[in-house]
């Protein structure tokens, strides 16, 4: 007998939210590193990186310069690199300043299972040691940590379940608008 796989789309945060959730993540950065003279943002490829950019407007919009932002590759220093059925392609990774001695943003746009996180960690460390590491991510699901890694900014806690995604849609020419959906599989005999 086979199954059919419906999907369901249900928005959790809606464009006009997402914006607001920006302005209040890049406000919460400047009370913590100020004027970015020792601070540097890292997004992770291959979807941090939009979230990065983001963030990097926003903050100057706010400050009025630009904040040092980088793409950091973690393909090659994922657990499961070679356990999948099909080669991972790596993405680029572009950081033009050094991170030595520096406070480092990580920033992805959803925390899951803290894997990502792990390689980015791994990854990062080839480029330097920084004075301290903080992670930022868009969404927090909750209750689905593989190992102990915690956001220090998060703009907004989602509680799922481990067969649900987080999909973050970002303004482009195909989509209108920026959006998160939750996805949810439901399974028809």
């Amino acid at each position: 007998m086979r199954k059919n796989t419906a999907m369901q789309k249900r928005l959790i945060v809606s464009d006009q939210l997402l914006d607001i959730m920006l302005q209040r993540l890049a406000h919460q950065l400047i009370e913590n590193h100020v004027d970015f003279s020792e601070s540097v943002i890292l997004g992770l490829q291959p979807r941090g990186i939009y979230l990065a950019e983001r963030l990097t407007q926003k903050l100057q919009q706010i400050l009025g310069f630009p904040a040092r932002t980088g793409q950091l590759d973690i393909t090659f220093h994922r657990d499961d690199f070679r356990r999948r059925e099909s080669p991972i392609t790596a993405n680029a990774t572009k950081i033009n300043f050094h991170i030595e001695n520096q406070k480092v943003i990580l920033v992805d746009d959803v925390l899951y299972t803290g894997r990502s996180v792990r390689a980015a960690l791994d990854a990062m460390i080839a480029y330097g040691r920084p004075a301290k590491v903080e992670l930022l991510v868009l969404i927090d699901r909750r209750y689905t940590r593989h190992l102990p890694i915690e956001a220090m900014y998060v703009g907004k806690y989602v509680n799922s379940l481990p067969s649900e995604k987080v999909l973050v849609e970002w303004k482009s020419p195909e989509k209108a608008e920026d959006n998160v959906w939750l996805i949810t599989k439901n399974e028809e005999l």
